[in-house]
């Protein structure tokens, strides 16, 4: 007789799921038995992932639903996607966020505000509205993707610093809040991970190099890494674990990010950096 999968009989949602993160996350749920249901804004690339998944997981059940993470209705659709599966709801996976370097000089409301919606809105969407259907099934839990940048500083990132600190402390709130409907929240902090958002720094010789040497282990972040906390945040060995965000980083904590006035000097040029160093946001180009 098989044994059964410590996740078998449960259903998970993963924002983001076509993404190197979100998919990880998702093949890590699906080889343990969990109906997925992978939701991001490109078809084409959940019909990727969907593919590439039941490929790997062999009998695995895929659904997709192609929606904006910040859109509540659409959220709440993939919701209901996943709930009509099974009639329950177990995991929620949101790892939708993000940004780009800009200093902080450089920011106006709508560019900030732009930061905080990607990394924050999209999470609290997906706690918000997964909540009362994991709350009927009789709990569950819900994993974020925080960052380093949440602890350490990042120079010319004041965006995202801003917002996964917030998302953080949102984690802490939501697990206080629900833990009578016996949700756990949690979140998975990960170093520079290697994703499709992240290719570009995977791509700079240099740029990678003033990563290594802030991280202790010597090595740099796969989508599987992070995976693997978040499978254990989502199962019942962290029957007793909420509130927590773990850092998997390969040590970067234990340093500091590396400082990257060259690579705002090549997007916005010598003067802009010039400027805004001297406390002046550059003039208009």
């Amino acid at each position: 007789m098989r044994a059964s999968l410590p996740l078998e009989g449960q259903t998970a949602l993963v924002t983001g799921g076509s993404g190197g993160i979100g998919a990880a996350c998702a093949h890590a749920l699906l080889a343990d038995g969990a109906t997925v249901v992978l939701t991001g804004r490109r078809r084409d690339a959940l019909e990727c992932a969907q593919r590439r998944l039941t490929d790997a997981v062999p009998g695995g059940r895929v659904e997709i639903d192609a929606g904006d993470a910040c859109d509540a209705a659409d959220v709440q659709r993939a919701l209901d996607l996943a709930w009509s599966l099974n009639d329950r709801l177990d995991i929620v996976v949101p790892t939708v966020g993000g940004a780009a370097f800009r200093p902080l000089l450089m920011h106006d409301a709508d560019s900030f505000r732009a930061d905080l919606d990607l990394n924050v809105t999209s999470t609290f969407v997906a706690i918000r509205h997964a909540a009362p259907l994991l709350a009927k099934s009789g709990g569950g839990a819900i994993v974020c993707i925080s960052s380093t940048a949440a602890r350490i500083n990042f120079r010319w990132l004041s965006g995202y610093c801003t917002s996964k600190a917030a998302l953080e402390a949102l984690v802490r709130a939501a697990a206080e809040e629900l833990a009578g409907a016996k949700i756990r929240v949690n979140a998975v902090r990960p170093g520079l991970t290697r994703s499709e958002a992240t290719g570009p720094m995977f791509d700079n010789a240099a740029m990678l190099d003033g990563f290594y040497e802030q991280v202790p282990l010597g090595t740099l972040g796969e989508p599987e890494y992070i995976a693997h906390a978040v499978r254990y945040l989502a199962g019942p060995e962290s029957g007793w674990v909420t509130g927590q965000s773990f850092a998997v980083d390969g040590g970067h904590e234990l340093r500091t990010n590396p400082r990257f006035d060259d690579t705002i000097a090549q997007i916005f040029g010598a003067a802009a950096l010039d400027a805004v160093k001297a406390g002046r946001a550059p003039d208009p180009a």
